[in-house]
């Protein structure tokens, strides 16, 4: 693993193939790679980033991930969308962009790389806030989704407003607090969304100090109870960044949880 996990954050990569727009706001847009080599179509994989849903943080430091995944065969979209801290972003704006962009992609990708993306439901790839936004998509629109790989997700933001994650970015996303806003985390926390009906994986490591593996652990045990299909793979040498890491020693977890929820297609 690298020195310091977050150099991935920034680590060059190939450029996209393409860049489509789901919307009208230049926020509103996907990166689409291309899979490398021959091969049947495959569910396009839809990449959520993180970045604790801030405007300073955006898809490009997925790129690493989506290369590889590519490399590996897979269609794959980086999805963007209007974050805090920019006109249209937070609540509501955050939130439809993501279910909008989850709609819309698997038919643009089909547009622009002919042949290769399979008619099925996308499986969503979403990393800390963008696995909350997966779990939010899912939980929304479970019909436009086909499956969940949640890496190290802010699986519940009433928890995450109360431990302060990332000084008050559940706050800023959602305009408040529980006690504020309760409708709003009703409607956008997936620990009151349960159970999730697409096959879900979590993956957490249990040394990220960014998002408490703990938030998973509870998030999944809720689901299991409710009857959703859904499992956590926790990874006790692992902090958070390295799961978006194709050089970390995580990765094969990651690929080997993604080529299950793929299979199901």
């Amino acid at each position: 693993m690298p020195s310091d996990p977050r150099a991935v954050l920034t680590r060059p990569a190939p450029e996209p193939d393409v860049t489509v727009a789901y919307g009208e706001h230049p926020e509103q847009i996907a990166d689409l790679r291309r899979p490398v080599g021959a091969g049947p179509p495959r569910p396009l994989v839809v990449v959520v980033h993180g970045g604790f849903w801030r405007a300073e943080y955006d898809r490009r430091h997925t790129d690493p991930l989506a290369a590889a995944l590519a490399a590996l065969g897979y269609p794959v979209a980086q999805l963007e969308y209007r974050r805090t801290g920019q006109p249209g972003g937070g609540w509501p704006g955050t939130l439809t962009d993501v279910l909008a962009g989850v709609s819309a992609l698997p038919r643009l990708a089909d547009v622009a790389l002919p042949g290769r993306v399979a008619p099925a439901a996308p499986v969503l790839v979403g990393h800390s806030a963008g696995g909350h936004l997966a779990l939010y998509a899912a939980a929304h629109a479970p019909g436009a989704v086909g499956g969940v790989l949640a890496l190290a997700p802010v699986a519940d933001l009433a928890e995450a407003h109360r431990l302060d994650l990332d000084g008050g970015a559940v706050a800023a996303l959602l305009g408040g607090g529980p006690a504020d806003v309760p409708d709003r985390y009703g409607t956008a926390d997936p620990r009151s969304l349960v159970p999730l009906r697409p096959r879900t994986v979590v993956i957490h490591g249990t040394l990220d100090q960014q998002v408490p593996a703990g938030i998973s652990r509870d998030y999944v045990t809720a689901g299991r109870a409710a009857g959703a299909d859904i499992r956590l793979i926790e990874l006790p040498e692992c902090e958070h960044f390295g799961l978006i890491d194709p050089e970390s020693a995580a990765w094969p977890q990651v690929t080997g949880a993604l080529r299950s929820l793929h299979e199901d297609h």
